[in-house]
């Protein structure tokens, strides 16, 4: 008889079933409670990014007034028949466009644009699918274009019309200001807003006598309730102005007219990019009358801490 054959039998048995069900609660609570932090995280990299977004088109609106001597008009756009400016005429090219060369775009522009002809010319095919990255918030989910609908027409007899069209998505619009568009005098021509972009005006630094820093020029809006485009006004689709502009009537991600306003998916509140360049969240809570007076241009209110 060997030695192994005299030495004592251990004992061998496997998990019982009660102790293989304490394991799986015990990694089940480990992953929830690791869960929100893992999610908490990604949206601080995604907030992180849409900030640095905000931050390059800040940074390329300053070069383009440095080259041009203003900023670019919030669209430009004529009356068909009296080539005077006329908020839903044509072409309607934004002001997101102008600024595509410094934001390491420009073969789109030069390539795939063409100021002259309209945005529904069959030479813009192309670009009305082209998703610029810089112009999309990392946390708005979904596609990367939509489809435009049409809207009334912009008055009896116009000559243009509109149908369905996909158009590329932008998270980021100008401020037009805090008065609405209708009492701003746009159906007469008009259409100048007491704030940043728009129609057929191109404002100067200098022209912002409330202070580049306190003064708002472009935001966020998610695309759940109105997607908006960088491509300009679509004379005849539905809310044309509304996709490239935002009237700051109500505070960011306010349940009172959400559609076109400013708006964002993060927890925190709404990005804001000031004239100085610098961008700043701000959240749903904030005073309404320090919120207008971001809002504007030159409206002589003091702001204090928001």
């Amino acid at each position: 008889m060997t030695p192994h054959q005299n030495a004592p039998q251990r004992n061998r048995r496997g998990f019982t079933l009660i102790e293989l069900l304490v394991v799986i609660a015990i990694i089940a609570v480990l992953v929830a409670l690791l869960l929100p932090a893992v999610q908490q995280a990604r949206e601080a990299a995604r907030r992180t990014q849409c900030k640095n977004n905000l931050k390059q088109i800040g940074l390329a609106l300053h070069m383009y007034h440095d080259t041009v001597g203003a900023l670019p008009p919030g669209w430009i756009a004529q009356h068909p028949t009296t080539n005077q400016p006329y908020w839903l005429g044509s072409p309607g090219w934004g002001w997101a466009v102008r600024i595509l060369p410094y934001l390491e775009q420009k073969n789109v522009q030069e390539s795939l644009i063409d100021f002259d002809l309209p945005m529904l010319d069959t030479f813009h095919d192309r670009v009305r699918t082209t998703s610029i990255p810089a112009f999309i918030c990392p946390s708005d989910p979904g596609d990367t274009t939509f489809v435009l609908k049409p809207g009334p027409m912009p008055m009896p007899n116009y000559p243009a019309t509109f149908t369905d069209t996909r158009v590329p998505k932008s998270n980021y619009i100008g401020v037009f200001g805090t008065v609405r568009m209708i009492d701003a005098g746009c159906p007469m021509g008009a259409c100048v807003g007491n704030g940043t972009f728009v129609l057929q005006k191109a404002f100067r630094f200098r022209d912002f006598t409330d202070g580049l820093s306190t003064t708002f020029i472009a935001g966020e809006r998610n695309s759940e309730f109105s997607p908006s485009t960088w491509l300009g006004v679509f004379a005849g689709a539905a809310h044309a102005p509304g996709r490239i502009v935002a009237v700051a009537e109500n505070p960011p991600n306010s349940d009172v007219t959400p559609a076109f306003t400013f708006s964002s998916y993060h927890t925190s509140g709404t990005h804001f990019l000031s004239g100085d360049g610098s961008v700043r969240m701000v959240s749903e809570n904030i005073d309404q009358v320090t919120y207008h007076a971001l809002c504007t241009r030159g409206g002589g209110e003091v702001i204090g801490e928001y």
